[in-house]
């Protein structure tokens, strides 16, 4: 917080206050409001929290203007060049790059807690056939507090240390398990002679009576992809684990929150929409009218995954991850339709003046939902991806935020526009 102040006059009802400005490393100052209706009578009205900072943290700065997005200070394309997803994991929880023996350590406890408890599996099957992996995900992840509430004494720093290890490590066998589930077929264990991404698509994908065979292209994009998607500063999940956190609940029960937030459509469920949209286009062909009724506001009809309410220029992650997926489309060799109308609204996207002049660019769910589905990953699993790899955003904001010396439990106000005080009538006067 710096020296700097306004002065916030009310003229009419004769109050006045100093709001000091606060300031960080990076990006806009804001002004500090937490005396604001003690001194004024005021509270301020922000739908949405488009213009309030809930916290101060150190974890992931985004410029939308500029499309920037840093991970601790290291810019998202470097990291996807030389990082892979587990080594970014640690930069988050820890807020330093490891050193190799530190990486090693790191890799080898997560590898060792990627079991799940058996009944785990019996809880898994209680649900219904054609339960959907996020329902199965979220409330199996809440359950973990069940099997470990010996280790939930969260003023003990080496107790959250572990759960944080736990859930980086058990959420992708419990992810795996969830759709294995949904298509009945058994769980596999986790692989310990594999890394985090490749182990995952094993515990997805192999079945018993034959061994997997990956091309190392599917690897790399997953990882890239699980890279960035890891955080992305206070959206709807995170800010959704850290309310939670605020009242001091357990890190499963907060993570579990911010996964049934992520469920939401209009925030993890965007690449599931994109496909949805692709499906409905139907055909290259039909590109054309497709782009036509998008651009006409009567239609009702809007092209998914394009644009970002928070990048204004361009989403860097998209940038990236462009590439990579005419990677996987031509290594893989994959012909399918709906790959083809991608890549037919791609560019018209990138060249018709009508999305260049509002930068209706297409963003990294348009690119992701495009890559999932070349990987053959079912598209309820979509958002169950997103979740995997958010986790390790979650749990470093949990992290950092029971260390906050100011950290108050959560608690916004409201503008009340029900009924003014009114006095109970009788039912036989009503």
């Amino acid at each position: 917080m710096s020296d700097q102040s306004v002065q916030l006059i009310d003229g009419k009802n004769d109050r006045s206050t100093s709001l000091p400005i606060v300031t960080g490393t990076l990006g806009d100052p804001a002004l500090d409001i937490g005396r604001l209706n003690k001194e004024t009578g005021y509270f301020t009205y922000d739908p949405g929290f488009v213009s309030t900072a809930s916290t101060r943290s150190a974890i992931t700065y985004i410029d939308g203007d500029k499309g920037v997005l840093l991970y601790r200070g290291y810019p998202i394309e470097q990291l996807a060049k030389h990082s892979n997803f587990l080594e970014t994991s640690y930069l988050l929880i820890n807020g330093e790059l490891p050193s190799r023996t530190e990486f090693n350590q790191f890799e080898h406890e997560v590898t060792h807690h990627t079991m799940m408890h058996e009944s785990q599996k019996n809880f898994l099957n209680g649900f219904r056939y054609d339960a959907h992996p996020m329902a199965m995900l979220c409330a199996s992840v809440a359950s973990l507090s069940a099997f470990y509430h010996d280790n939930l004494d969260m003023d003990d720093p080496e107790q959250r240390r572990l759960a944080a290890i736990r859930l980086i490590a058990k959420v992708p066998t419990i992810a795996a398990a969830a759709y294995r589930s949904s298509v009945g077929w058994p769980v596999r264990y986790p692989r310990n002679n594999l890394e985090y991404v490749t182990r995952f698509l094993h515990m997805m994908f192999e079945v018993p009576s034959e061994p997997l065979e990956l091309n190392p292209t599917v690897a790399k994009a997953l990882d890239l992809l699980f890279i960035l998607h890891a955080d992305h500063e206070q959206n709807a999940s995170t800010s959704t684990v850290r309310l939670v956190g605020s009242t001091g609940a357990n890190p499963y029960a907060c993570i579990a929150a911010g996964i049934a937030a992520l469920w939401g459509p209009a925030h993890g469920g965007a690449n599931e929409a994109v496909l949805s949209m692709l499906t409905d286009i139907g055909d290259a062909k039909n590109v054309a009218s497709a782009v036509a009724k998008a651009k006409d506001k009567d239609s009702g009809f809007r092209l998914m995954g394009f644009g970002h309410r928070v990048y204004k220029n361009f989403d860097p992650r998209a940038t990236i991850i462009r590439e990579m997926t005419h990677k996987v489309l031509a290594d893989l060799n994959i012909k399918d339709p709906l790959l083809d109308v991608a890549m037919a609204l791609e560019e018209v996207a990138l060249k018709d003046s009508y999305f260049v002049e509002r930068k209706l660019y297409p963003n990294v769910d348009f690119y992701s939902g495009i890559i999932y589905k070349a990987l053959r990953i079912p598209t309820e699993m979509f958002t169950v991806m997103f979740a995997i790899a958010r986790t390790a955003g979650w749990v470093a904001h949990w992290l950092e935020q029971q260390v906050t010396p100011d950290a108050k439990i959560g608690r916004p106000r409201q503008v009340y526009t029900g009924s003014v005080q009114r006095d109970y009538i009788e039912v036989g006067k009503r």
